[in-house]
């Protein structure tokens, strides 16, 4: 028999890499990326109704989260019943922990959430692959939510391989009051690169993630890992956000290895020595009147609490 509730959480993703490709006929951008999840969370509670409801509350500002079809959440929820051929409906409850547009994949995480809520829910039992068919639909940072762990991500990054990352990685967020849009930063990246701009390098032929990067992960070495992280969107990101210069200045000055702009922005991670590094830097942040958070990584994806 169904279940009346089901309450599962997700994480939220950093790019520790990511490189951005031309933009192809159909819109999208080919992408060579490494994903990371880290430990700040959404959690999705599924209940048992008769049409398909929706409610947003959170420790972030959800002012903007819309509550109808455009929610990926409510997506991947009638996606579901749909494919399985479920009649009935389910009120979502979404508490949000990851900031909103923020480049950390709240939305995919609360779709990715709301597809194994209600999988649950409705007793419909499509398993790993199926579901990660679905979220593949639903969006490019979708499957990753699913699994979490550390991944690399080709094509429009939801082809998914995992990495195997030793140890823990620590990261100081630097969170920011105005959101970004996706679609935004990428045409921005688009046309700084039509025009020559030598902040946006060129999109290279040959994606792929260097093996510096996932060398260092395997080692667990944040050290090694510091040099070679980059974002391609950054300089899009950053463009008319003189803010977030300031803060990436800041965050190095103040200890950090490197600092990276997290997908498309706003937020943006440092990678911290370790845990009393990043503790240090938090509180260094936090006395200038930045809202930063330290979290760690990599975490699992989204799994059931209850």
């Amino acid at each position: 028999m169904p279940t009346r509730q089901v309450h599962v959480r997700a994480p939220g993703k950093i790019n520790v890499y990511l490189g951005v490709g031309a933009r192809s006929d159909d819109g999208y951008h080919s992408l060579a990326t490494v994903f990371q999840a880290v430990s700040l969370y959404e959690d999705v509670y599924a209940s048992l109704a008769d049409d398909f409801a929706l409610e947003v509350a959170g420790d972030v500002d959800v002012s903007g989260v819309p509550l109808d079809d455009r929610n990926l959440a409510m997506r991947a929820a009638k996606l579901l019943a749909q494919t399985a051929g479920v009649t009935t409906g389910v009120h979502l409850r979404i508490r949000k922990g990851v900031p909103v547009a923020g480049g950390m994949g709240g939305g995919s995480a609360d779709a990715a959430a709301a597809l194994v809520a209600c999988d649950a829910l409705w007793g419909t039992d499509l398993g790993p692959r199926g579901l990660h068919d679905l979220a593949a639909r639903l969006g490019a940072d979708v499957p990753f939510a699913l699994h979490g762990g550390t991944a690399v991500g080709t094509g429009r990054g939801d082809a998914l391989t995992p990495a195997l990352a030793r140890g823990r990685f620590d990261w100081v967020l630097v969170l920011s009051d105005q959101g970004l849009s996706t679609p935004e930063v990428y045409g921005r990246l688009d046309r700084m690169r039509m025009h020559g701009d030598a902040l946006a390098d060129d999109p290279t032929e040959l994606l792929e993630v260097p093996a510096a990067v996932l060398q260092a992960l395997l080692a667990g070495d944040a050290r090694d890992l510091a040099p070679v992280m980059l974002n391609d969107l950054e300089a899009a990101a950053v463009a008319d956000r003189a803010d977030l210069e300031l803060a990436l200045a800041a965050g190095v000055r103040m200890g950090a290895l490197t600092g990276i702009v997290s997908g498309s922005g706003p937020t943006i991670a440092f990678l911290a020595e370790g845990p009393e590094a990043a503790r240090s830097l938090q509180d260094e942040l936090k006395a200038t009147g930045r809202e930063a958070l330290h979290v760690h990584g990599p975490v699992p994806g989204a799994r059931i609490i209850e």
